[in-house]
């Protein structure tokens, strides 16, 4: 019967079920803004001659500009004057190594930075071992902003996050055009109804400096509702604070002091639109993490400047580090031209968003595939490192080349089958172990170049220097001592 109803309608049925035409994203922006970009390359590489269609050409040229040129960035013309394959753009971070040299030598200043990146630091991982990397040397404590909820939430060991279904998110991942700009994360949160209860609660998690909760901070967005407020419950105790969403960007102090715990209940809050709560301390290092799953990158554009000069205002931002790369790879071409040039104006325009910020590049970890039955390291993971570094190059931003520092091509291999394992059979993410050293890689990175900053500029090792005062000291005791010993002897 089953038979005689197949044969019955396959006249009738299209000949493919699927449409081969282009699907209508409309505010779908990951997978949108990625495609349009490599769309956009393609019809340019295709318009030019065909002496530089030719592949190896292609692989060759740098990027294209937008009447179509092949457009080489020469070495000469590097400020850094490094060469293009071992470049770290060290020159363009010394901004940011001013200021640590400054928190170093006085206590009670505040370095931040914001690490931006994809299901890489899912679950704040990579950037908890980060942040406790620089809290163990300039101080430091909190785990920094959290947005109202992130999907990673309930795999997060630095903080114990929960919160009501009663929310409404817009992410720079599916929407183009939110009902209010993007936070500093990348998302907007709205409370769907007054009905039922919205709330967010907090609770310090059990890493090294990340035990308390410290002046908690809610920040919101501008709206016509006059009526919210928050009731923040702290053990038994019950504070009621008004939201007053007069500007773009507000801030309410929800305690001034630290704590273990708290939680935050939304009343009358439609309609405000909130961002997300800061538990940093105001002095050392805080390091921030907007991880996004399957993010290219490419969204970072579709943040308001105003908005963002705000945040900047408020947090404070020293370097903003760029980790991506794993969303990106195997789109049907080695050519990643395109993402040189949209990446190279996602890093303008965040250099226009966080005034006075250095741009710390991590370039895609190695990911391996299956080729005729073999694991081997994936053909486009060469090719979009050399594109990351640059962009890098391009827009005079630090780069940090993740893939070699763990050990190049096959490396991910080893990773995931050699003991101890340090990723995931997926042969792409990194386990907890793997994380940590990665982190370790990337703080090592930094403090290479921290500590290469003060030789060439001339100054004193901080630490060094009151060991050797210490030391100084030790040796005139010692030396009183001796002679207190010589005169009873004489004596």
């Amino acid at each position: 019967m089953a038979s005689g109803f197949f044969l019955f309608f396959k006249s009738n049925l299209p000949s493919k079920i699927f449409s081969e035409s282009p699907i209508k994203t409309g505010n779908v922006v990951i997978d949108s803004l990625l495609l349009e970009a490599f769309a956009d390359a393609q019809e340019k590489v295709d318009s030019l001659p065909v002496v530089v269609k030719d592949k190896e050409q292609k692989q060759l040229a740098d990027s294209l500009s937008s009447d179509g040129q092949v457009v080489v960035v020469s070495e000469e013309t590097l400020l850094s004057q490094e060469d293009e394959s071992t470049y770290k753009g060290m020159l363009y971070l010394e901004p940011f190594f001013a200021k640590l040299y400054t928190l170093e030598k006085e206590k009670g200043k505040q370095v931040r930075i914001a690490y931006y990146g994809d299901s890489m630091t899912d679950g704040d991982l990579i950037v908890q071992d980060l942040r406790k990397n620089f809290q163990d040397n300039f101080g430091g404590s909190g785990v920094g902003f959290i947005p109202i909820n992130v999907e990673s939430a309930k795999s997060r060991g630095s903080v114990k996050h929960r919160y009501s279904s009663n929310w409404r998110v817009q992410s720079f991942l599916n929407v183009k055009r939110p009902i209010r700009p993007f936070g500093v994360s990348g998302q907007v949160f709205f409370v769907k109804d007054t009905v039922r209860e919205t709330w967010v609660s907090l609770q310090a998690g059990g890493i090294r400096h990340m035990t308390t909760l410290n002046s908690p901070t809610l920040y919101y967005g501008s709206s016509n509702n006059k009526k919210g407020k928050v009731q923040v419950i702290i053990g038994k105790d019950t504070i009621v604070k008004n939201l007053s969403a007069n500007s773009e960007l507000n801030k309410l102090q929800l305690y001034g002091g630290s704590l273990y715990s708290l939680k935050v209940q939304f009343k009358s809050a439609d309609s405000i639109p909130i961002y997300g709560i800061d538990v940093s301390s105001r002095t050392g290092v805080q390091v921030d993490n907007f991880s996004s799953r399957g993010n290219s990158g490419l969204p970072l554009s579709l943040f308001r400047v105003s908005l963002m000069n705000r945040f900047q205002n408020n947090l404070g931002y020293n370097l903003i580090i760029l980790h991506y790369g794993t969303n990106v790879l195997n789109y049907g071409s080695l050519d990643y031209r395109w993402y040189t040039k949209q990446m190279g104006r996602v890093v303008n325009h965040l250099k226009t968003c966080f005034p006075n910020a250095t741009i710390l590049v991590i370039s895609t970890a190695d990911k391996s595939t299956k080729y005729e039955m073999e694991m081997k390291t994936d053909k486009a993971v060469s090719p979009l490192v050399k594109a990351q570094r640059k962009y890098a190059i391009e827009t005079q931003s630090g780069f940090f080349n993740l893939y070699d520092a763990m050990g190049g091509s096959g490396s991910m291999i080893k990773w995931v089958q050699e003991t101890p394992i340090r990723a995931n059979k997926d042969y792409t993410h990194f386990n907890f172990r793997g994380a940590q050293e990665v982190a370790n890689l990337i703080y090592k990175h930094l403090d290479e170049g921290y500590k290469a900053y003060k030789l060439k500029h001339g100054l004193p090792a901080v630490g060094e220097v009151a060991e050797e005062l210490e030391k100084t000291v030790g040796q005139s005791e010692q030396q009183k001592d001796s002679t207190k010993v010589v005169d009873t002897v004489e004596k």
